[in-house]
């Protein structure tokens, strides 16, 4: 699996876009504003003397969510210059994802971007420059302490490449007939690249720059026991189904396994601790419901199909470039048709959410 020409969003503005199916990514930015609001304003920025403020965004994607968090940034800033009497800094803002990204819908978004925020009862016009940065994010983006401002949501739970020597028959994740050996490939990897990752930032940031960090990951320090072994179980079994019927090839389902990896709390702390290239200035965990189209804070779910067939569009809008390159085209309609049925079965039984977790690092 070449991750770098695979691992990209649905682009463009379909029904299985990803552009139309972020909503629970968009949920997500709006519930780490006040962390995002902590790190910028402690970060003591001399605005009075600053001319310019580096901001990137890293696995930006091509969806809406990427210029709501550029405008939670704007306002923040806008907010603090509007109590030192002083104006905005002018904002340098790198949107980064892999080449294969759909950056010209992203450009295409920019026309209903608003150079001006409001703060308060003022509008402030904030002088910006966007900047498309492609390229991977365990790998060197920027110049040795250039950037002010990190942010990546929804991006680190992806690792950068299925572990070497995976024997996960049937599975295409950690699933409940795994081998311990896989469990540990990945986990293993996930340490790896994170610290990679840390490190790259470290050299990139200036002194006291910050970084607000989102991803997916698990309550539960049993790594059998995630939310997202559950999810990719269903995919997996849905899968699995079609082998059984000749629809899809047993060795196909076999080799395919995701670059991806859900940690635990404790783990993401024990990567940069064992570093001490950041400190942890404020961890948080949250939920979101499969389903991108319910609110709610209850367990109750009015529409099992209904709720199925939102989370299959979501999770497509994601897979689909992995599984057309792996499978072929002719699957894809029938595998997230099973897939959905299998949400509304699960669901049944149980509401499963998501587990993100939020992290602010300072660098050291």
């Amino acid at each position: 699996m070449n991750r770098e020409k695979i691992l990209h969003m649905n682009g463009g503005a379909s029904c299985y876009s990803y552009a139309a199916n972020s909503k629970t990514q968009e949920e997500a930015v709006l519930k780490i504003r006040p962390i995002m609001e902590e790190a910028l304003t402690e970060m003591h920025i001399d605005l009075p003397m600053m001319e310019k403020m580096v901001v990137a965004d890293l696995g930006c994607s091509s969806g809406p969510n990427t210029f709501a968090m550029l405008t939670e940034v704007m306002k923040i800033i806008g907010n603090q210059c509007q109590r030192k009497g002083v104006q905005p800094p002018e904002m340098l803002l790198f949107l980064n994802d892999l080449p294969e990204n759909d950056f010209n819908t992203l450009f295409q978004s920019l026309r209903n971007f608003k150079k001006k925020v409001s703060v308060g009862k003022d509008t402030i016009n904030v002088p910006y420059f966007i900047v498309g940065l492609p390229g991977s994010f365990y790998e060197r983006l920027f110049p040795s302490q250039s950037v002010h401002f990190f942010h990546s949501s929804y991006s680190l739970h992806w690792i950068s490449q299925v572990p070497e020597g995976l024997e996960n028959k049937g599975n295409i994740y950690i699933g409940k007939t795994s081998p311990p050996l896989v469990a540990k490939l990945y986990q293993d990897q996930f340490k790896r690249d994170f610290s990679l990752f840390l490190e790259l930032r470290f050299k990139e940031l200036v002194p006291g720059g910050q970084m607000v960090l989102s991803f997916l990951g698990r309550k539960k320090n049993d790594i059998y026991d995630g939310e997202l072994s559950t999810s990719w179980g269903l995919v997996s079994e849905s899968l699995n189904s079609m082998v059984l019927e000749g629809l899809v090839e047993e060795e196909k389902l076999d080799s395919f396994n995701l670059p991806f990896y859900a940690p635990s709390m404790e783990e993401a702390k024990a990567v940069i601790n064992a570093q001490g290239l950041f400190n942890i200035i404020r961890t948080q965990m949250f939920e979101s419901n499969w389903d991108p189209h319910d609110d709610s804070d209850d367990d109750f779910i009015y529409d099992y199909v209904q709720s199925g067939a939102n989370y299959a569009a979501s999770i497509r809008s994601v897979m689909e470039p992995m599984i057309v390159s792996h499978f072929g085209v002719a699957i894809v309609d029938e595998l997230f048709a099973r897939f959905a049925m299998n949400v509304a079965k699960h669901l049944v039984k149980e509401k499963t959410k998501l587990p993100v977790l939020a992290l602010c690092l300072k660098k050291n």
